[in-house]
């Protein structure tokens, strides 16, 4: 054989493998998914979601499962299930953090994880962005220490008080882009805002309802008055019209007038 012919040849098989090992798939990650989770929930509320780990040998035959929250009254609940979906295993952790061995030989195909916890009381309260709370954080935690999140979850935290300032807040930032989108000026509606954003994040839950509100009247005033004068204006032009039209009728007939008396 042409050793130039061979040569070309080893080359072509050499980049032949390359593209397909280029594109064989790598294994599959563990996958997470979640539960009822929620994504708002009342300071005191109880709450429980359940996380499902899908896969988790196919990186590592060995590794921690690790659980972070900022719940309160915490207990975390570990299942194990095979691929007939039997149970293998079930253990249970208190406190905010746990950590759990995962090992393939148990031949788990399956880990599900429940977090049942209390909302602690909020010691930030933010309108934009809103205070958040960390409900789940978990982890894949490897021999070393090495370790790399799988998924977290947040939630935001919330008083009575707070959610109806924030309700409040939310009508009125809806009623000024009405009134804005209208052509109406809402500069008063936007300073009554901005003093109940300010409120809200002073905690001042009760004053932050009530500029909010005051400012939803004032985007709402704004916006009748600006119509209003719209329709004043329409008004307006369509009389000058009209009398532009019986005018233009009343000199035509002059004319027609004037030219009958010549004939």
């Amino acid at each position: 054989m042409n050793s130039n012919h061979y040569s070309k040849l080893l080359t072509l098989l050499f980049a032949t493998t390359l593209v397909v090992s280029a594109a064989a798939p790598a294994a599959a990650a563990v996958s997470v998914s979640a539960s009822d989770a929620p994504s708002d929930a009342e300071v005191g509320e109880e709450v429980t979601t359940t996380y499902t780990l899908d896969r988790p040998f196919s990186e590592y035959d060995e590794w921690t499962l690790n659980g972070e929250t900022e719940l309160e009254s915490v207990t975390w609940t570990v299942k194990l299930y095979d691929q007939g979906g039997d149970k293998v295993s079930q253990e249970s952790y208190d406190g905010q953090s746990f950590n759990h061995t995962l090992q393939s030989d148990t031949n788990a195909a399956e880990v599900e994880v429940t977090i049942e916890g209390t909302v602690a009381e909020v010691s930030d309260f933010t309108y934009d962005p809103a205070q958040m709370h960390l409900l789940t954080e978990l982890n894949q935690v490897r021999d070393g220490g090495n370790s790399d999140t799988l998924d977290s979850w947040e939630f935001r935290p919330y008083t009575a008080e707070s959610d109806e300032a924030r309700s409040a807040i939310e009508d009125a930032e809806a009623a000024i882009s009405d009134a804005e989108s209208s052509g109406a000026s809402v500069s008063d509606a936007e300073g009554d805002l901005e003093d109940a954003i300010s409120a809200f994040d002073g905690e001042n839950f009760e004053l932050a309802g009530n500029l909010a509100g005051e400012a939803t009247e004032g985007a709402e005033s704004a916006a009748q008055s600006n119509q209003q004068t719209q329709m004043l204006l329409y008004g307006g032009v369509g009389l000058v019209v009209l009398v532009a039209i019986v005018g233009g009728a009343l000199w035509y007939r002059s004319q027609q007038d004037d030219y009958d008396k010549l004939g």
